[in-house]
């Protein structure tokens, strides 16, 4: 008994571990109603979707929301957002409800909608950046008129059971949670209002949840050494491995080959480490004051356009980073007193559209870093990425052992071997 209880606890105790994020421990996604008005049978609500994440997007085919309802209601009507089924609705006389399902699916509006179907910071395909590349826009909103719910603050009953998907799984979220009514100033800043009622919920983010397998890799190379470090054999699984696609495939030139599937299945390239996206980190040149790294992105899926990428780096000597040439970068500081870590994304209209598998499917960037003369070095790996995550999710890193290293610890090493083979060569001899 004692051994389950104890198997119990590691159990939770993973799963925990598996959705905290320690480069982005406050990092969520809240969902907060506010109750802007009663009406003859329900409420009006402003529901706002706010991605607090530094560095996860929210990326196309965009958000999906999802909830029970407490009793028998029913939405009346929608701006800036509709639900994907309106369910059945055949007990209604005259007015016909926008939906009368009891777990109700809500999705974003496209761009371009008409005027009078739009709502403030609706509209976008679902898709939000993350908080930390772009904080005005990471924020969604639309309007929802609700029916058979109360009208008070007493007979009101909170939805239960929220999901979120993002666009795919890897989201939990909690019970909603009555909170302070928001406050709100009126145009013209000189009246401030509040909601009538306000809840919140709030949704956490898991790798482990999302997908079996990493989603990216990293290879490693510099200017020292030959030896290129590649990605892991099968870092991303080999499930795929049937249907990949080489290079010179017939395929590739079948029209609507790179159009994307429902189920988001990806058509990968061929390749020994089969990951969707795989990161390069070059050590390029040593100056005296400085040293140069080169950062590739390559993407390996025929499926996948990543208009919204994000890539962040731990690396002790990003506290000195003196120039990116072409990425646009921001230091992400999760603990005040550690500058170790960083988010580069694409500058708008030249490199944030990170295109499919083919010519064009890499971005690239090069960075100057300032040596620290009393920790710089290039032995022992420091020179390389202690985590990398692409748009949210981490990658997976080759092996430490099977870094570049330095030839003068080669030397050094091939110089012990050697000292240490010829002594017991004369212990032998000696005893024999």
């Amino acid at each position: 008994m004692r051994f389950i209880v104890s198997g119990l606890f590691l159990f939770v105790l993973f799963c925990h571990a598996a959705a905290y994020d320690p480069l982005d421990p406050n990092g969520n996604v809240t969902i907060k109603w506010d109750i802007v008005s009663w009406t003859p049978d329900g409420y009006v609500a402003v529901v706002t979707i706010n991605n607090f994440q530094m560095h996860r997007h929210i990326i196309s085919p965009g958000w999906t929301l999802g909830w029970t309802w407490a009793k028998k209601e029913v939405i009346w009507s929608m701006v800036g957002a509709q639900t994907t089924e309106q369910g059945d609705c055949s007990k209604f006389k005259g007015n016909i409800p926008h939906c009368c399902k009891k777990t109700p699916t809500v999705v974003d509006l496209l761009p371009g909608v008409p005027y009078n179907q739009q709502f403030t910071n609706c509209c976008k395909g679902g898709v939000l950046p993350a908080w930390g590349q772009d904080p005005q826009a990471a924020i969604s909103a639309f309007q929802v008129s609700v029916g058979l719910a109360g009208t008070s603050n007493k007979t009101v009953k909170l939805p239960k059971n929220f999901t979120l998907l993002g666009p795919g799984p890897g989201y939990t979220c909690g019970p909603a949670k009555v909170v302070p009514s928001t406050t709100f100033l009126t145009p013209d800043r000189r009246r401030k209002t509040q909601a009538l009622m306000t809840w919140n919920v709030t949704c956490t983010y898991s790798q482990f949840l999302a997908r079996k397998n990493p989603n990216c890799c990293v290879s490693f190379s510099s200017f020292y050494n030959e030896t290129i470090t590649p990605c892991p054999s099968c870092a991303c699984g080999c499930q795929n491995k049937i249907s990949c696609v080489k290079s010179d495939s017939k395929i590739l030139k079948m029209v609507g080959v790179n159009t994307p599937r429902k189920d988001n299945a990806p058509l990968l390239k061929c390749t020994h480490h089969m990951c969707p996206v795989r990161v390069h980190w070059h050590v390029k040149l040593n100056y005296k004051e400085y040293w140069r790294v080169k950062v590739s992105i390559t993407n390996f899926n025929y499926r996948m356009n990543y208009t919204l990428w994000s890539l962040v780096v731990q690396h002790p000597n990003l506290n000195n980073v003196t120039q990116v040439f072409s990425f646009d970068y921001k230091p992400l500081v999760p603990y005040e007193s550690i500058n170790d870590t960083g988010i580069f994304y694409g500058m708008k209209y030249y490199n944030d559209l990170l295109m499919e598998a083919g010519p064009f499917g890499n971005v690239q960037s090069e960075l100057l870093l300032q040596k620290d003369k009393d920790t710089f070095t290039f032995k022992q790996g420091w020179a390389f990425p202690r985590k990398v995550y692409f748009n949210g999710d981490e990658c997976m890193l080759p092996p430490p052992d099977t870094y570049p290293f330095l030839p003068n610890s080669a030397n050094q090493d091939l110089f012990s071997i050697t000292t240490f083979i010829a002594a017991m060569l004369l212990l032998l001899v000696a005893f024999w």
